[in-house]
This record gives structure tokens, C-alpha cells and sequence, in this order.
């Protein structure tokens, strides 16, 4: 919801005199909206002096809260002291191999909860030095406690009768220490993959619009995985019947974008609350799409849309005025894209490579800051959709076929090869993801099948 008109209020902090909106103030800082609601005197006069807080640490947050990007440890004082959620997801966006050990002690110190997870997480995820850099005990205490995400990888499948139930159907995970890939869970039977959008919210899996039978029938029931159970649950799909959707967990909640129904593309977006279990419609997108390519980058929503003339197109969702937003163009020959992931400031578009040679892809990449493209080197093998699919976690890109599971090293702007895997063994297209396992006793090895 928009704001009111600016009041402008002056804000005294370590002898230095400061300018801001109120209204700003009051939407993202717990301190000034109880002062501003409480009737006090000193919401009432012309000026108000904060003592605890140092000049650079406030103006840390009035650039945050106005879009810009400034020093990340004085925006972890203000954080805890100003009670301001903007300003804590702006340092858990902000987590990078660098700076990572640093917020997360910092964190620690000033009992900002979420960005002390988030970085413990980031950390664990990493390579074992970066929790070697952290200062305090407990958080490496910390650290030391959590499970690190695995790479989880769901073939297409269609419902199936309880008689006609095969192995195949299965989740499987990759044992990176033991190189073998492993069944994590079976499907439940009345779900389908084929078409389905496929998503990860608060490490569960949401899996929507799968379909049945040449015609196309759109499975009426979403699914939902609990790794931490070991359990499937049900919950209703979007109120508009969709398939080929891209499904995306964002800011705590699950977004159907567009898609196909009937032979119908559409352009319509639905979210879903899962505090609530219902869906809502959103702002459509600019155009009709089917499978669209989706990143999040700082905390931004993106999507890829496929224009006339070999045209790339990505946009932006705001939820906060809920609108699609103009980002950037590129203007390439074979500009049909299959994947899209991101890494800190950039956005790396997956596409076919010359000629529409299908077994190759080339990467597009675009740098958020400068608004910048530019092209990576080289060729990258797809075999059968090994770049339709990437996963990116912490520096480090996972992509996979039937053949090899190939691991990145994000470096510059550059994608170098950093290791080798066993290749998924099962055929058909491959949806991949991260989860956080359990401790337990290892899932049995996920064996190779026969191709019918």
C-alpha cells in the first residue's frame, strides 16, 4: 500500500542532524513507530535526539530503507536497536562468501536472530574455511549444529495406479562424499511431475499443475514435502486450473506464474499463503508465458520472457505495489532461454547455442548493478537438459544429465568447472532443488532403469 504524503521529520543522532520521511520511519522501524503512535511528548516536537545510536549507524538505515547499499556492520546495529525487519533482510540478502563469518558474529553480538541464522546457514553451506574465520563460540557452536543442503533432483512422472507403482518413482538425492545418488522419498500417487511446477519454501517441497493422460488434465491437488517427517501432505491448487506454470517460493510464500490451460497460454499470477492454505491472484504479467525461467537475487524476484526478434526480456516483481517491472533487454540471435539462476548481483540466462544446436547452451549474463550483458566463454554441454536445470548454492552452480553431474566455481563472472559426479540415472526431464536433510541412516542407492 502506498504511503501518505511526506511529513518530513528531524532526527538528532551523535551531533549530527539528519532528514527523513516519517512516514518511512514509522512502515519499517518498531523504535519510531511505537514513539510516533504513543502520544508522547516527544513525538510531538520538531525534532527527536537518539543517544545510542551512532551518525553513521542511522544514516546506514535511511540508505538501506531508500534502496541503496551501505556499510553492512553499522546496518546490524541499526537493525537490533531500531527493531527495523527491512533493514535485517537487507543484510541476510547481502550474505556473501566475504562478508558471511562477519555478519554472522556481528549478528550474534546484537541478537539479531534471523541474520545470525541466515549466515550460520550460508556458512554451512560453504567450504569448511569460512567457519573457520568466525570469532565468537557460539556461533560456531552454532553452526556446527545445522545440516547443510543437499542437491535433490524429481524426473517427470504422471499418477499412477497403486498396482502400477515402480521405483521410478522417486525423489533422489545426491551423497556428494560417496558420489552415488540416493532415494530421499517416493511420490505420492496421484501426483504428477509431467508439466508441474516444482518449488522449495521454508525447506519443503511444493510441487503444483502436474497433468494426466494425453489430454492434458490438470491434477486437482497440490503436494507438499516435509523432509524433516519424511511426510507428504495435500493442499489446494491455484483457483485457475494451469500447467507448464513456474513455481517459485518468494518472501514466504508460493507464486503460480503464468502458464497453459486448455491449449491457452495465460498471463494470469497466484500467490499462496501457507500460514492461510489459500491462493490469491496477483498483478499478471506482462504477457502471456508458459515455463518461464524465475532467480531471485537480493532478495528480487525475476523472470525471463521470450519476445519477437530473438528478444530476452526480464522483469521484475514488486510485491510491495504489486506490478511487473521493466528490468532489461537482450537482443540475441537463438534468444530462447531454458534456465535462469542467480548469483549476488547477477542473473546468468541459460539459452541454446548456435545454430540451435540443442546439445550446447551458451550463458547470458546480467549484472543487476551496471545493467550490463555480457557472455561467458565457452561452450556448456546440455545433453538431454543439463543446464535446463541449475541449482546455485553459495558459489557454487550444481548441473546434472544422465551422464555427469557437473559443479561449478562462480568466480568473477565466470563459471569454471570445479568438479565431477555420477549422473542422475533415470531418463526424462529433471526438475532440481535444495533441501536440508535429516540425520539418519543414507537412503538406499537409486539404481539405474531401463528406458521404455
Amino acid at each position: 500500500m502506498p504511503r501518505g504524503p511526506e511529513v518530513p521529520v528531524q532526527v538528532w543522532v551523535g551531533g549530527q542532524l539528519f532528514q527523513a520521511d516519517q512516514a518511512l520511519l514509522v512502515e519499517h522501524c518498531g523504535f519510531f513507530r511505537g514513539l510516533f503512535r504513543s502520544g508522547m511528548r516527544e513525538a510531538r516536537a520538531a525534532e527527536v535526539r537518539l543517544g545510542a545510536l551512532s551518525a553513521g549507524g542511522f544514516r546506514t538505515t535511511l540508505e538501506v530503507l531508500r534502496g541503496q547499499r551501505p556499510a553492512l556492520l553499522q546496518a546490524v546495529e541499526c537493525a537490533a536497536f531500531l527493531q527495523a525487519p527491512e533493514l535485517a533482510r537487507f543484510l541476510e540478502h547481502s550474505l556473501t562468501s566475504e562478508n558471511c563469518a562477519l555478519l554472522c558474529d556481528a549478528a550474534a553480538a546484537f541478537g539479531l536472530r534471523d541474520v545470525f541464522h541466515s549466515a550460520a546457514l550460508f556458512i554451512r553451506d560453504g567450504e569448511r574455511e569460512l567457519a573457520a574465520d568466525l570469532v565468537l563460540p557460539e556461533a560456531r557452536a552454532y553452526v556446527a549444529t545445522l545440516r547443510p543442503s543437499s542437491y535433490v533432483a524429481l524426473s517427470t512422472h504422471t499418477p499412477a495406479p497403486g498396482f502400477l507403482e515402480d521405483e521410478s518413482r522417486t525423489m533422489c538425492y545426491l551423497d556428494e562424499e560417496e558420489d552415488v545418488w540416493r532415494t530421499l522419498a517416493a511420490l505420492p500417487l496421484e501426483a504428477s511431475t509431467m508439466l508441474a511446477g516444482v518449488a522449495t519454501l521454508g525447506n519443503k517441497l511444493y510441487i503444483v499443475g502436474g497433468v494426466r493422460g494425453p489430454s492434458k488434465e490438470v491434477v486437482e491437488l497440490g503436494f507438499c514435502y516435509d523432509p524433516d517427517g519424511g511426510t507428504w501432505r495435500e493442499f489446494p491448487s491455484p483457483h485457475q486450473p494451469r500447467y507448464d506454470t513456474a513455481l517459485v517460493g518468494f518472501d514466504g510464500r508460493l507464486y503460480a506464474i503464468g502458464g497453459e490451460f486448455q491449449r491457452m497460454t495465460i498471463s494470469s499470477v497466484e500467490c499462496y499463503d501457507p500460514a492461510t492454505g489459500c491462493w490469491s491472484f496477483m498483478a499478471d504479467l506482462p504477457q502471456p508465458a508458459t515455463g518461464v525461467p524465475c532467480a531471485q537475487a537480493r532478495g528480487r524476484l525475476f523472470v525471463c520472457l521470450w519476445r519477437p526478434a530473438d528478444i530476452t526480456a526480464v522483469v521484475e516483481y514488486a510485491a510491495r505495489t504489486d506490478a511487473w517491472l521493466p528490468v532489461a533487454e537482450l537482443r540475441h540471435p537463438q534468444s530462447y532461454g531454458h534456465f535462469m539462476v542467480a548469483h549476488r548481483d547477477s542473473l546468468y540466462v541459460v539459452r541454446n547455442g548456435p545454430s540451435d544446436d540443442f546439445l550446447h547452451c551458451a550463458i547470458d549474463c546480467l549484472n543487476l548493478t551496471t545493467g550490463q550483458w555480457t557472455e561467458l566463454p565457452g561452450q556448456f554441454v546440455n545433453s538431454k537438459g543439463a543446464l535446463f536445470t541449475a541449482v546455485v548454492r553459495g558459489d557454487t552452480v550444481y548441473t546434472v544429465n544422465r551422464v555427469v553431474t557437473l559443479l561449478y566455481a562462480i568466480e568473477g563472472g565466470t563459471w569454471r568447472l570445479l568438479s565431477e559426479k555420477i549422473g542422475f540415472p533415470r531418463p526424462g526431464s529433471l526438475q532440481t532443488f535444495l533441501l536440508r536433510l535429516p540425520p539418519g541412516a543414507p537412503g538406499p542407492v537409486a539404481t539405474a532403469l531401463p528406458e521404455l
